[in-house]
């Protein structure tokens, strides 16, 4: 019995990241009215509307899942998961910087997670009801891709979790 009830909320926990699978075409990007986006190099980015076919010769078929189509990765398998380097990483569809390695924190869940994005307008959020839940998904806030999920457990000094997909990001080194 205990093993039964210790199997269910393991289970749960995981499901805590997990996202969605959706099928059909979606080209559309998140209009998030929060421009201008800012690069790396300071410079005003503009939104990136591609269709299905045009992500797919872009992408590799695992960041096409879950960018695209809502798709996550197992829990500890992300390359980025235990990435200790400085820098600043980055969304892998558009290159939009996301998040920083100063941000980042290890949270247990199996996937990278980060009390900050890099700047509030490079990620969008959306009410997300899959799986009978009420959660929070985060975007990319000018492609428009899927990266995670938020959640309100995380430390100070936001209280936020952005739990997200390895698959969904780049990561660029800090220069010396």
């Amino acid at each position: 019995m205990m093993r039964t009830l210790l199997s269910f909320a393991f289970a749960l926990f995981l499901l805590g990241c997990n996202q969605a699978q959706t099928s059909g075409e979606s080209g559309a990007s998140a209009d998030t009215g929060q421009g201008p986006y800012i690069g790396l190099d300071g410079r005003k980015l503009q939104p990136v509307n591609k269709s299905d076919s045009e992500w797919k010769a872009e992408l590799t078929a695992e960041e096409f899942r879950i960018l695209r189509k809502k798709g996550t990765e197992r829990a500890f398998t992300g390359d980025l998961l235990n990435n200790k380097k400085g820098g600043v990483y980055t969304c892998a569809a558009c290159g939009l910087p996301l998040f920083s390695s100063d941000t980042k924190f290890k949270s247990g869940t199996g996937w990278p997670s980060f009390y900050a994005p890099y700047r509030s307008e490079h990620v969008a959020e959306e009410k997300d009801l899959s799986y009978g839940m009420v959660r929070t998904e985060v975007l990319c806030g000018r492609c428009g891709g899927h990266l995670g999920h938020v959640f309100p457990d995380g430390p100070e000094p936001t209280g936020l979790r952005y739990c997200i997909n390895s698959a969904s990001l780049d990561f660029e080194d800090r220069q010396p």
